[in-house]
């Protein structure tokens, strides 16, 4: 394949996909372990730092602003930390983050969380929904947020590396959730009212959500990590399990045998795509905009351990074929995928960096 020609500085490249013609901009540097990106309007964007922090970023300038009114039991140990953000059309940015633990020997609960932007200010933090996932590692905690257009909030939380919990429906782990706007339990959840399972639960047996998006249709997709290979990409539907730690296309770390006990088995999802080997995901977008009308409804996920864009495209059979790997000689760890107001496509990269992917 052709193959992004990008410079050292980032400042200004070209590139040529299969498809199209594309030229890539440094927009912001020196960004402290940026992880969600979500636009405030059509020329500025907040991006949340890992280690707790907000930035509001000026995207014709790289102009950067500190944005007050975060909570001080944001939890940064291991994978934990301040993780993603998506502002809603009713006013409120709506966040994900490892809450601290009321034990010391625990480290942190996935939360969904939700303030008011006021300037570079947030005003009214409120946790919506701590969830039931805590252990005593600092692995695992997912998690992006999207919404569904109809007042439904979805949100991903790891299996925290315990594996098993990811089949126990009694706990939030290793799940895909559904919420109100106030995070409250949506009473059309597939195992609302069963007193055995936590009713926000949409989907279960994932190991790790790192992507969550929405197609053309409203069918929503999902990427996350598998071990030493085995990352899928997952059609999510209603209540259905996708098969961790039971069913993987991955390697156990420190030997070289299979995780689970099948590739596939009776009453659990199969994949739409699976990459062996691995190339450690981070986001999931699928494009809907105009600047790249040969990319329109294409995938695209962040690769964190293979450094590259990557480019996929839904066939008739339901399953997601890799078209292409952009930015792949670029070294950058990729973070997260993000389409803009303008059909841009902007990426945040573990380095620090917001990149803008336009037409040449």
């Amino acid at each position: 394949m052709l193959k992004s020609m990008i410079s050292a500085s980032l400042m200004l490249a070209a590139g040529l996909s299969q498809a199209a013609e594309f030229q890539v901009k440094e927009v912001a540097k020196d960004l402290n372990r940026p992880w969600g990106m979500s636009f405030i309007n059509g020329y500025e964007a907040l991006i949340t730092e890992k280690g707790g922090t907000v930035k509001r970023l000026d995207l014709r300038t790289g102009r950067q602003s500190d944005v007050s009114g975060l909570p001080d039991d944001i939890y940064v140990y291991g994978q934990g930390g301040l993780l993603d953000v998506n502002l809603h059309k009713n006013g409120y940015a709506y966040f994900t983050y490892s809450k601290r633990s009321e034990q010391a020997e625990m480290h942190g609960r996935t939360a969904l969380a939700r303030a008011k932007l006021d300037g570079n200010r947030l005003l009214g933090w409120e946790d919506l929904l701590v969830t039931e996932s805590d252990t005593d590692t600092g692995r695992h905690y997912g998690s992006r947020v999207v919404f569904d257009g109809n007042g439904a909030v979805y949100f991903g939380v790891g299996d925290r590396a315990k594996r098993q919990p990811a089949q126990d429906n009694s706990n939030h782990i290793g799940t895909v959730l559904r919420v109100d706007l106030q995070g409250k339990a949506l009473a059309g959840n597939p195992f609302y009212g069963d007193k055995n399972i936590k009713p926000e639960i949409y989907s279960f047996g994932h190991r790790n959500p790192q992507g969550l998006a929405f197609d053309a249709d409203g069918q929503l997709w999902e990427i996350e990590h598998g071990p030493r290979g085995g990352d899928e990409i997952n059609k999510i539907e209603f209540g259905k399990n996708y098969g961790w730690p039971v069913v993987s296309f991955g390697k156990e770390y420190r030997e070289d045998k299979m995780v689970g006990e099948a590739t596939h088995k009776d009453g659990m999802l199969d994949a739409a795509k699976v990459f062996v080997p691995s190339i450690a995901p981070s986001s999931l977008m699928i494009y809907s905009g105009k600047v790249f009308p040969e990319w329109r409804g294409d995938f695209f996920a962040g690769a964190l351990a293979q450094t590259h864009v990557n480019r996929l495209r839904l066939g008739e059979d339901g399953s997601l074929h890799e078209q292409e790997r952009l930015l792949d000689d670029a070294g950058e760890r990729i973070r997260d995928v993000k389409e803009g107001p303008e059909g841009f496509i902007y990426l945040l990269t573990d380095s620090g960096k917001v990149l803008q992917i336009s037409p040449k």
